[in-house]
């Protein structure tokens, strides 16, 4: 129960850094900027509301990004709470 762990010679893979860490666009998860980018611009642009089209952009990516710093998978986390939420109640 306590032998030396023996490597053996051909099973060793590399791990990259890159599939371990998140997809961050600008802090913020890559599907989550994506989207309110887009309703943003879909405010600003398509509606003509400039200023409350950045407004909406600004504080969608600022609660993004702290949401992020704070767990950067928290929008799985999130749509698994929305999916199995009877299950997940306290």
């Amino acid at each position: 129960m306590n032998e030396p762990t023996t490597i053996t010679l051909g099973f060793e893979v590399p791990l990259h850094r890159s599939l371990t860490e998140p997809i961050l666009m600008g802090g913020a998860p890559r599907t989550v900027a994506i989207a309110n980018g887009t309703l943003a611009a879909a405010v600003g642009l398509g509606l003509q509301l400039w200023i409350p089209g950045i407004a909406l952009w600004l504080i969608g990516h600022s609660l993004a990004v702290w949401g992020a710093k704070v767990d950067p998978q928290f929008m799985q986390i999130f749509a698994r709470h929305l999916k199995h939420k009877s299950l997940l109640d306290v």
